[in-house]
């Protein structure tokens, strides 16, 4: 005799459409944090691309000291650094081995010490020495044993944030401690995202995954739908992060040169 197939619950069902319609694309990622990544990644285009045009001398933005782009920029770096952070707790709920994770670890600082080393062809005065991808490389590894712990990653972003608005000493304006952050003024480097306040954010972002987690992700499902180009680069963004520059940069120079 067989048995009858129970009906699932109510709330299970819903758990899994959820999630289905959060992850339109194969494998453990989601689309939605894909598509995020690549919205942040499209803002990062259009503050680089200004960057550019004032690098020609086609505008006069001040990227320093204006609200504006200051704004601007803050936007931009919070949502990758919280990304993390998100990714982090789905890399754990995945399985990721250890050794996956240092070895994605170790192509991040790869790429970062490639970032650095163009800046100082190009800027050898103000080359990036410690930039956003320097930046992701260490508060991962920070951030990674709190992957289970969201209270404390949580309690420990507030902090970070909070003291890396808030504070700061002339002890680490000296360069070897101003990746740590706290400097009365911004080092002369094209790019400079301390660990606090920056870090904090990661941390935060664990958190966020939790919550996030807790209903299965549909919270994600709209953004999710989003067009297949804009998960496309959220999925590929460390690549597309290390050539856009130049393509940018090559694009103006051609432009300009007509």
């Amino acid at each position: 005799m067989s048995r009858r197939r129970r009906p699932a619950p109510l709330q299970a069902t819903r758990a899994r459409d959820a999630d289905a319609s959060a992850m339109p694309v194969t494998g453990p990622r989601l689309g939605g944090v894909d598509a995020l990544r690549g919205g942040a990644l499209c803002l990062m285009f259009v503050y680089h691309f200004a960057f550019d045009l004032r690098f020609h001398g086609v505008i006069a933005a001040d990227f320093e000291h204006d609200p504006f782009w200051l704004g601007f920029r803050a936007v931009i770096v919070a949502s990758f650094m919280a990304l993390v952070g998100v990714s982090l707790v789905l890399a754990d709920r995945a399985g990721v081995t250890p050794a996956r994770f240092w070895r994605r670890i170790g192509v991040i600082a790869a790429c970062a010490l490639a970032a650095s080393a163009a800046s100082w062809i190009m800027f050898p005065r103000t080359f990036i020495y410690f930039g956003i991808l320097h930046a992701i490389a260490i508060a991962s590894v920070l951030a990674w044993p709190l992957a289970r712990r969201p209270g404390i990653a949580l309690a420990i972003g507030c902090v970070v944030i909070v003291a890396g608005f808030g504070w700061s000493n002339p002890v680490f304006d000296a360069g070897p401690l101003s990746w740590v952050g706290f400097v009365t003024g911004k080092p002369a480097t094209e790019d400079y995202v301390p660990l606090a306040p920056w870090a904090g954010f990661t941390f935060l972002g664990i958190a966020l995954g939790h919550r996030l987690a807790r209903g299965a992700f549909s919270a994600l499902a709209p953004v999710a739908a989003a067009p297949g180009w804009l998960r496309w680069l959220g999925r590929h963004s460390l690549a597309v992060y290390m050539v856009h520059q130049p393509i940018l940069l090559g694009a103006l120079w051609l432009a300009l040169r007509r």
